[in-house]
């Protein structure tokens, strides 16, 4: 597994204005749009493309396309938040969703909801959520991506921890997981730290 930490000047300010407590939901979701669109420069940086031939208004060129079609796959429902900024530059993509919750009893990902392009197996897979905390329910998703007969699949988040980083090099050894920054640790409950509250609440001003 490929560990990528896109620490730009321009990621890790937008981070820090996200990592503020009094930050509102509107500047929360702004920058999260911001963050994942400078992310997607660096997740494409090597993928595959074809030669295409083109006519430009004076004359003729061969030109480059990307070679296979991308789909999205936010984890429901904080990954839905760095859609927005993905999209933009990549307009043609298509979007898949995993929706997940954890059982209280096993503390295990549990899947509710799945759905996807009928020929998500022959694209290029983005799997994102805003963090990687014990890796639990990235790992799930990646499994279900998997099932669906996926073989390229990366992983984006903007936060995530040692402990998350090293479930997925465990479980998924093949995937490589970008994300803006590596936080220190989680906390007794589960949360990153200093990482940047719940993702969720915070994108739509729930608790």
């Amino acid at each position: 597994m490929g560990l990528i930490i896109l620490d730009h000047p321009l990621i890790t300010d937008k981070l820090t204005r996200m990592r503020k407590v009094e930050t509102n939901s509107k500047d929360f979701r702004e920058n999260l749009n911001e963050i994942s669109q400078l992310m997607v420069y660096e997740i494409f940086r090597d993928v595959e493309t074809i030669d295409i031939k083109i006519k430009t208004p004076v004359g003729k060129t061969v030109g480059k396309k990307i070679k296979k079609p991308v789909v999205l796959v936010p984890i429901i429902r904080a990954g839905l938040g760095m859609i927005h900024g993905i999209v933009s530059l990549l307009p043609s993509c298509k979007i898949a969703h995993i929706g997940l919750y954890r059982n209280e009893e096993t503390l295990q990902p549990v899947k509710y909801y799945a759905k996807a392009p009928d020929d998500i197996a022959r694209c290029t897979v983005v799997v994102v959520d805003p963090m990687l905390a014990t890796g639990g329910s990235a790992s799930a998703a990646i499994d279900i991506v998997k099932e669906w007969g996926v073989k390229d699949i990366k992983f984006v988040c903007l936060v995530a921890v040692p402990e998350g980083v090293k479930l997925l090099a465990n479980n998924h050894p093949e995937i490589d997981v970008y994300v803006g920054a590596l936080d220190e640790k989680l906390n007794e409950k589960g949360y990153i730290v200093p990482g940047l509250g719940d993702a969720g609440d915070r994108i739509y001003g729930t608790k």
